[in-house]
């Protein structure tokens, strides 16, 4: 998917990046962009929007991302006059600074408006991680044309969308590819992943449902264990209360380690999936909304697929529960029919997905990068 052309010229003088990461996943991945940007090139700077991780690469941090890492429509509303602020000091900041770029690290609602600002005043904007454009609220890439010159896009399919819009993309491939590895002769273990997601209210929609998907498998199979990754601490004391007499075993923040030796995850709809690809799990998707969310979702979302293996394959590899679908019972039932066969077809499709993702993506990026900047 390499089809770009973009000339390059060697610069002259040291260059100056800027770069906005609003949010913890962004500075994780925006501190992986700064190693490659400094392993490229000696003669540069990077400041701006930063956290821990950005610094530690080699980013001057102009302003503290903690502060403006929020979640939650009421804790943004809160913060919104400071946020507001903070964003007016980065694009006056940057417009006197004039950098050779700007890079915004995803967070599009908050970075698109620093990078129509300083688009419109000469410097060169590029956008790191395409928003889901291609899924829902399709009507944002008008002020993506007027923000960003160039968007980096982390799956093939983005940039499909993007040239029907005459919108200059690129793909770079996807920094988990490079992180996570597809397993090796996996052995059978009868042990089953279930991973509910991260935000309260998916993991209250959605454990007690596999929950009892875990009790009705345990009756066609005593021999299958459990194991339940949380990602934090948050509802650990709810979880538990939830487990009552149900073999399961509890963890935090370890799902990339539990699902080495599993054969089978009951996950969320959501980034998880598309980890679990990677290193060749097996699946049973599952995705539940508010009755009020899930009806604006039926109006915006245009993907016929919720997870991510489905979207990149643009086919059905593995079952999505939507809704009242999503239920114990059809859990249960399709979950028993994955764990019966042997898989090594669903498993060959994953690798496949890992062979297309795994370009070196902040390598990849930073190398597009300065030859955007030499144009």
């Amino acid at each position: 998917m390499k089809n770009h052309k973009l000339s390059f010229q060697e610069s002259k003088g040291p260059i100056k990046i800027a770069i906005s990461a609003a949010e913890t996943s962004g500075d994780l991945i925006g501190s992986k962009l700064i190693k490659s940007l400094k392993k490229q090139k000696s003669n540069v700077s990077i400041e701006g929007l930063a956290g821990d991780k950005m610094i530690a690469a080699g980013c001057v941090q102009r302003w503290d991302q903690k502060q403006i890492n929020v979640m939650g429509f009421s804790e943004v509303l809160k913060k919104l006059p400071f946020l507001l602020r903070l964003r007016k000091l980065i694009i006056v900041y940057f417009s006197n600074q004039k950098p050779d770029v700007f890079i915004g690290v995803d967070a599009p609602d908050f970075n698109f408006v620093i990078e129509r600002k300083l688009k419109s005043q000469g410097v060169k904007t590029v956008h790191f991680i395409s928003p889901s454009i291609w899924a829902w609220r399709q009507f944002r890439i008008k002020k993506i044309k007027q923000s960003s010159d160039l968007v980096l896009c982390l799956f093939p399919f983005e940039v499909d969308f993007y040239q029907a819009h005459n919108q200059r993309a690129l793909f770079v491939g996807h920094p988990l590819a490079q992180s996570l590895l597809p397993r090796k002769s996996h052995i059978k273990t009868k042990n089953i992943l279930l991973m509910p997601g991260s935000r309260q209210s998916e993991v209250k929609r959605l454990l007690p449902e596999m929950l009892l998907a875990a009790k009705i498998m345990l009756v066609q199979d005593p021999m299958l264990t459990f194991h339940l990754a949380l990602a934090n601490d948050e509802l650990l004391n709810w979880a538990t209360t939830q487990v009552e007499n149900i073999p399961v075993e509890i963890s935090l923040g370890r799902a990339h380690a539990c699902m080495l030796n599993v054969d089978l995850a009951l996950v969320a709809s959501g980034t998880a999936t598309l980890e679990l690809a990677l290193v060749g799990v097996p699946m049973v998707v599952v995705y539940k909304l508010s009755s009020v969310s899930y009806f604006i979702a039926l109006i915006l979302v245009k993907s016929k697929y919720i997870s991510l293996p489905n979207i990149i394959a643009n086919k059905n590899l593995v079952p999505e529960l939507i809704q009242n679908n999503a239920n114990g019972n059809n859990i249960a039932k399709h979950a028993m029919v994955i764990m019966s066969r042997d898989n090594k077809t669903l498993i060959k499709e994953f690798n496949a997905i890992h062979q297309q993702l795994n370009l070196g993506s902040s390598d990849e990026s930073a190398r597009i990068i300065y030859e955007f900047i030499n144009e």
